[in-house]
């Protein structure tokens, strides 16, 4: 086992800075692809439904291969996963960029995701594995605030590029994946599980079908009406493979010998509680979506306009994601994830205010973006590692990183739905954010469950 290193040893920058270049690679191809959109339906003479795969097929193959990936870690060593994401991210983004057809687009953005989405839960494992428990608060921030940085110069940098070519966009990738392989093969921990027992096929094959099923319905479902649009063959079907899957799921998993999700993780309370906050941080973070449109109704800007709009939301999450994981060792997980939970609450209900102003839309994108620092970066994840041991602190992970992506999915349709049924594009829009931050207060309450911790800086080993 490596010994426990301090955020101030050189080593340490060195591993967060290939856990940051890893992450942020990952991060970065969902924003940037968004400029590209309209090159890649004139190229390839798509509708708009089959462009939405381009997104739709990242979102849903990151969600399956976050929690297989976090899972080998624990068997494989975090270095060998960690080098494995990044070259299916980099043999991904070659095929996107010399693709002839949009089906093998589609195939590499699949393959893409896939690596990707192991990036974040097999980093976060690696600051558990390696950094003194009093250090991992402002590791796991910096990590953090890595969505926020790819969000906000992911649409300017795909700009760039596309001025030469939207290959660039993908072909950019290899130099800087080449390089953070090199520094991750030299730098990060190797090591592996001693006593590695049967590989859990049957467990992986079953868990993917749940989540491709649920996925896909969830992405089906009409929330305007949801009971015709659940019998309806694009849902029904899905729903019932995805709960008999479940049910064989938890079956072959309290029977094997090295479960790819450890029953003992859903049976902790801790990690229950910290499941259900990620997947209402999710369905909070699905309602951002949406912030563009209401600024296009409530504000009469433009829709390029709009999106600007978001940067005081984007700056907060870079500004509080590295201050969040200062507080978790000052004030303790569960207090930092109460005041994540009620910033949220309290800039969601601005949006909802029923005379918005520009102001007062900056107010609101900052208090929430501050809000989802202390809840997607440090206090979560950091939870996560105090409850697993080093064995199964990838799967940990994993399973937070599934959690926030269910959460993600069904927000978006979910919140889609509420506020194209309002009274209007704009009530609807409010009512849809108004109706997450009683979902959020909600989870206020719930938080008092956690344990209450002790700051981490009062111990430095363990």
């Amino acid at each position: 086992m490596n010994p426990l290193i301090s955020l101030g040893d050189a080593r340490s920058w060195r591993i967060l800075g290939v856990l940051f270049a890893g992450v942020f690679m990952g991060a970065l191809d969902i924003a940037i692809v968004g400029p590209a959109l309209p090159a890649l339906q004139a190229e390839f003479a798509v509708d708009s439904r089959a462009l939405s795969w381009v997104f739709n097929v990242y979102i849903l193959f990151s969600l399956l291969g976050a929690p297989l990936m976090a899972k080998l870690s624990d068997r494989y060593g975090r270095r060998a996963v960690y080098l494995a994401d990044i070259a299916l991210f980099a043999a991904g983004s070659a095929l996107v960029a010399t693709a002839p057809s949009f089906p093998l687009l589609l195939a590499g953005r699949a393959i893409q995701a896939f690596g990707a989405g192991g990036l974040l839960p097999v980093a976060s494992a690696v600051i558990g594995d390696t950094f003194l428990p009093a250090r991992r608060g402002p590791a796991l921030g910096l990590i953090g605030a890595v969505f926020g940085l790819a969000f906000l110069v992911g649409p300017l940098f795909g700009g760039v590029l596309l001025q030469f070519n939207w290959r660039w966009l993908f072909l950019i990738n290899l130099p800087v994946a080449g390089i953070v392989f090199w520094q991750a093969a030299a730098i990060l921990p190797g090591d592996r599980d001693p006593d590695r027992r049967p590989f859990d096929a049957a467990g992986t094959g079953l868990l993917c079908i749940v989540l491709a099923c649920l996925a896909w319905s969830i992405s089906e479902l009409d929330t305007s009406a949801v009971a015709g649009s659940v019998a309806s063959a694009q849902v029904l079907p899905f729903l019932v493979v995805a709960f008999v899957s479940a049910l064989l799921f938890w079956k072959v998993e309290t029977r094997a010998e090295d479960p790819v999700l450890h029953p003992d993780l859903l049976r902790s309370r801790e990690l229950r509680l910290v499941g259900c906050i990620a997947a209402g941080t999710g369905l909070a973070e699905a309602g951002m979506v949406f912030l563009p449109a209401l600024a296009v109704t409530s504000l009469g800007v433009e829709d390029h306009t709009a999106s600007f709009m978001l940067v005081p939301l984007v700056l907060a999450i870079m500004i509080g994601g590295p201050l969040a994981g200062v507080l978790l060792t000052r004030r303790g997980a569960r207090q930092v994830i109460q005041a994540g939970l009620a910033l949220v609450v309290c800039g969601l209900l601005v949006f909802g205010l029923p005379a918005l102003t520009v102001e007062t839309f900056y107010l609101g994108g900052a208090l929430v973006g501050l809000g989802l620092s202390g809840l997607l970066g440090a206090p979560l994840r950091y939870v996560v590692i105090r409850e697993t041991s080093q064995r199964h602190r990838g799967a940990g992970q994993g399973l937070l990183t599934l959690c926030l992506s269910i959460g993600r999915i069904a927000g978006a349709a979910a919140l889609g739905g509420f506020a194209a049924s309002g009274q209007g594009a704009e009530a609807g829009y409010r009512a849809a954010l108004v109706t997450v931050s009683v979902l959020i207060a909600l989870l206020i309450l719930l938080s008092f469950r956690l344990k209450r911790d002790h700051p981490a800086a009062a111990r430095e080993t363990g």
